[in-house]
Order: C-alpha cells, then structure tokens, then sequence
C-alpha cells in the first residue's frame, strides 16, 4: 500500500512539474506580442509540447531529453525567445538516471544548432542569432542542471551501497546467532536428551530379557527420548547449514524428490512458470519448505505417494506438497517444530502458509512467497 501511493505521488509530481513549465513556456511566449499565423501557432504547440513531454522523465529520459531539445530549436526557428527551461528539466532527469555521454553529446549538438534555429527564422544576423542562442540556453544554467543530476545519483548510488551493507552486516550477524545458538543447544541439551534415551532403552531392554513386563511410562519415555533426538538434530542442521552450507533453492529440489523416493515414496515433482529473477530468500525458503513437508510425510503420514507442484508466477513463488496419507479433516495434526519453522520463514518473507488435511483424505501444505519483498 505504501509503495503504490509513493508511485502516485511521484506521478503527481511529475504532472504538476511538466504542467508548471508547459505554462511558463507558454506565457513566455504569448508575452512576445506574436501573430497567430500558422508558424506561429506550430511555435506555440512546441512550447507546451515540450514542457508536457517532461511527465514522462523518469521512465524515459534519453527520449524526453531529445524531444525537448527539438522542441526548443523548433521554437526558436519560429522566432520565440524562450529560455529552453524544459530542456534543463530534461539533462537533470538523464544525468540523474546515468545517461551523462549522451546527454553531453545531445547539449553540444543544441548549442550548434539554436544559432542555426535563430538565423533561419531570418530576423537576425549572426551575431543576434549567437545573442539569442546564448540567451535560450545559459551555459551556466546547463553545467547546473547536469552538475544537480550527477550529484543527485552519486548520492542515491552511495544509499543504495550503504543499504547493501547494512543487508550484509545483519545477515552475518544473523549466521553468527545461528551458530551460537546451535553450539548452546548442542552443548545444553544433546547431552542429557543422548543420557534420557540411552536409560530408558537400557531399562526396557533389561526388562525384556528378564521376562518381567515393561511399564507403559518406561515406553513413553524411550519414544519421547528418541523424537526429542531426532527433532534436535533436525534443528541443529538446519541452524548449522543455513548459516555454513551453499544457498540451497529450486534448482536442488530435485535432490528432496530423488531422496524422498530411495525411501519408498512415490514423488512426483512439476515446476511451472518462467523462473526469472527469484530472490535468494525465496529459493531457500522454498526448498525448505519442500525439505521440511516431505521428512513429515515420511515420518508420519504413512502414505504411498506425494506430490511437489512449484508455480513461478511474476510476482508470487507458489507451492503446494500433497500425499495421500492417513489425515483427514477431523483429526488435528501435531504442530511439531518443523511445521512451526515452515509458518516463521514464510511470515518473515509476507508469504502466506497453510498446512491442513483434506477433504478427501491425505495433507496439504500450501505456501505463497511474494517477490517484490524479498532479497
């Protein structure tokens, strides 16, 4: 929302800039005491023509730049002495936007051809036609327009590098919090879970061989043990490789899909969609969005087969993971940490997540991951 009324009012402003010179270029000209002959009129039709030509300077400045150049030549030839103000508009806006050799190229070609204009609306000599031309377009006012475009851009380049730092130091920042905090966790809690699960299988072990019946919580216990084992390792190595391993994104999805079968789960993968540019963010929350989906059907659906569907959209990441597992919609899924982790990159990224069993049986976890906010 507030992207799109910053676009409107830059239009705005752009509207009532090239309103502003159109009307002074032509007052300017009216205020000449000019017949209204056909020339003339072509004369006048220039004049605003190149003041409202300046609405489109942002998206277009090499054209705009070149139309308000022919523009002021024009109206000079039809003997208007107005000061070309929507040419300097326009070597502001193209020095701004990076276009200085064109732009240098463009002013010298007008400063040779205003005196031609002057001479050939045949009311001067030579040396009013240089007055005029040099009284059109001020060569201090040009070498301040450009000067005003450049460092406008040297400074919004050194913003922009600035904000890439800053993207840069947060984000090592944030490796190195992962890493800590997988080193606490290692060092707090592998330790007494390795201890709780190696007792408890010890205990229902000895009570087995000796024939006696194992107590109901000695079970409980070594079940919980050995899934508090395997949900910290998962936590760990996505702590550890998020900050130490390779990027990991669409391209390596296929990997999940060729694991996910070796493990006897039918998976069928479809990409669709032009890829484009994708944010890093994006890829790697996606691949671990399929990582995370298929370990949980693995783990606990008990289906057959699963499906990954990953739609490129222009502005959207979609994905969508189905099995035909067990669930169905009267029974409550477990919010395990995985799926808790899946909800927390999507939100951090303002994606969309939902992850819920179907109608028809089986689970679906479904993700949408905007482009246009991430990086």
């Amino acid at each position: 929302m507030r992207t799109g009324l910053t676009g409107v009012r830059a239009r705005a402003g752009d509207w009532a800039i090239a309103l502003g010179v159109a009307a002074t270029l032509l007052g300017t000209g009216v205020s000449g005491q000019h017949s209204t002959t056909g020339f003339d009129l072509l004369g006048y039709a220039l004049l605003t023509a190149g003041g409202l030509v300046l609405v489109a300077r942002r998206r277009a400045p090499v054209p705009v730049l070149a139309i308000t150049g022919l523009c002021a030549v024009g109206y000079q030839a039809a003997d208007f002495d107005v000061p070309a103000v929507a040419y300097l508009f326009a070597v502001y806006a193209a020095v701004r936007a990076g276009h200085r050799t064109i732009t240098i190229t463009m002013s010298v070609t007008m400063l040779a051809l205003l005196p031609l204009a002057a001479l050939a609306s045949g009311l001067h000599d030579v040396g009013e036609a240089f007055t005029q031309a040099r009284g059109a377009l001020e060569i201090a006012w040009l070498v301040a327009a450009g000067a005003a475009g450049e460092a406008l851009r040297q400074a919004e380049r050194r913003a922009d590098e600035a904000e890439r730092t800053r993207e840069e130091t947060a984000r090592r920042r944030a490796d190195d919090e992962r890493l800590r905090i997988a080193r606490e966790l290692h060092d707090s809690l592998t330790h007494q879970i390795s201890i709780i699960k190696v007792q408890s299988e010890v205990a229902v072990h000895v009570a087995r061989k000796r024939g006696e019946q194992v107590p109901e919580a000695l079970l409980a216990i070594q079940g919980a043990g050995r899934e508090a084992s395997r949900e910290l390792r998962a936590t760990l190595q996505v702590l550890r490789d998020d900050a130490m391993t390779p990027p990991r994104g669409l391209d390596h999805v296929e990997e999940l899909v060729a694991q996910a079968r070796m493990f006897g789960l039918e998976t069928t993968l479809t990409i669709e969609g032009l890829r484009g540019d994708i944010p890093a963010a994006a890829e790697r929350t996606a691949y671990r969005i399929v990582q995370e989906a298929l370990t949980n059907i693995a783990r606990h659906a008990d289906a057959s087969a699963a499906s990954v569907r990953i739609d490129c959209r222009p502005d959207a990441l979609a994905i969508r993971i189905d099995d035909d597992g067990k669930a169905t919609p009267g029974r409550t899924p477990v919010r395990g940490v995985g799926l808790l982790g899946m909800r927390e990159r999507v939100t951090s990224l303002g994606g969309r997540l939902c992850a819920e069993p179907r109608g028809e049986g089986g689970f679906t976890v479904q993700a949408e991951l905007p482009l246009d906010q991430t990086s």
